[in-house]
């Protein structure tokens, strides 16, 4: 029960942080997205040379 309420308090704060700060909200989205495509080249570069 208590981990429901602190997953539906979590989501309830992200919904205001986007509401209220969306300039913010879309630069951490942006950055959030840039690492996570970093990782996914990484992992590629270690393939590739791990074929090569």
């Amino acid at each position: 029960m208590l981990k429901k309420v602190f997953v539906l308090l979590l989501v309830g704060f992200a919904i205001y942080y986007l509401l209220s700060t969306p300039a913010d909200a879309a630069d951490f989205v942006s950055s959030s997205f840039g690492g996570i495509m970093d990782a996914f080249q990484r992992v590629g570069v270690f393939f590739n040379e791990l074929v090569n």
